[in-house]
């Protein structure tokens, strides 16, 4: 079974996006745990969140993703922006202690001229601080383009942090199609080549999640623009070989492309006819 969904907004509740998710056919779906853009979140309903648990269930529902505020920055050159980034992250978890089988991504974040070595040690630093022992959410760090001052732009700095985070068991990686494509990492004509070198240098073990975009730049650009399936430079038959391939195709896929809830219905179906289904799945 191909697990797909989309980012859809959390603004009305879990229960909302549950119900979302089944109108689109999705079995999935990723949130963002606040406003995009920083500040506080609402106070949590219980009652939604315990009705959607049950609608979740009903409707096989699983592994969602909450996707941490764009604005944090876990290596910022400021200590009182990587304060912000640590409370907000921590008061994130905390939230999704709630929520069985959830997962949490965040952008690894800008060192702004520190350099990746000093961005890496706060961004380790942050996790030590935050992750605890009894926690069930899985953090996950997200491939990034390698625009600006990005940590992330490679796996081998994604794997300096991992290897540094005492509970390491907590910790996962969420591959971006169009970010890891924009990076240099040429998963068009060398997907196979793209996922030994992820899995030489991190795991495979550890790719817990795909953000599953297309991309308006060419390869290499380092510019990190999504664009939706088959419309890009990646194109849709790349996304299937993605899909299908033997090393991925148990993952949950989430789309993140510039799309409303139609045409995130249209994506899914689209590549739900391409998925190529396992004898006894």
């Amino acid at each position: 079974m191909l697990r797909i969904g989309c980012h859809l907004s959390s603004s009305k509740g879990f229960m909302a996006m549950g119900k979302e998710a089944v109108k689109i056919k999705a079995n999935t779906f990723q949130f963002f745990t606040r406003n995009p853009r920083g500040g506080k979140a609402k106070p949590l309903d219980l009652e939604d969140m315990q009705n959607y648990i049950t609608f979740s269930q009903e409707h096989g529902i699983a592994h969602i993703l909450a996707h941490a505020p764009y604005t944090l920055n876990a290596c910022a050159k400021d200590p009182g922006l990587r304060d912000f980034a640590k409370n907000t992250m921590a008061d994130d978890l905390t939230r999704l202690s709630h929520l069985p089988e959830s997962m949490y991504n965040f952008h690894p974040g800008s060192h702004v001229q520190q350099g990746p070595e000093a961005g890496i040690a706060y961004i380790v630093q942050l996790l030590n601080e935050i992750l605890t022992p009894d926690q069930k959410t899985v953090v996950l760090l997200e491939t990034m383009s390698g625009k600006g001052t990005e940590v992330g732009r490679s796996f081998e700095e994604l794997k300096s942090i991992l290897d540094q985070v005492e509970l390491e068991e907590k910790m996962g990686v969420c591959l971006d199609t169009c970010h890891v494509y924009d990076a240099g990492y040429n998963i068009v004509d060398q997907l196979d080549d793209v996922l030994e070198e992820f899995d030489r240098v991190i795991g495979l073990e550890r790719l817990k999640a795909i953000h599953m975009n297309d991309s308006k730049n060419p390869f290499a650009s380092h510019k990190d623009r999504h664009e939706k399936i088959g419309e890009g430079s990646i194109g849709l038959e790349a996304m299937v070989r993605i899909i299908n391939h033997p090393a991925l195709r148990k993952l949950p896929f989430f789309l993140e492309t510039p799309n409303e809830l139609e045409g995130y219905a249209a994506e899914i179906a689209l590549l739900k006819s391409r998925y190529q289904e396992e004898v006894g799945e």
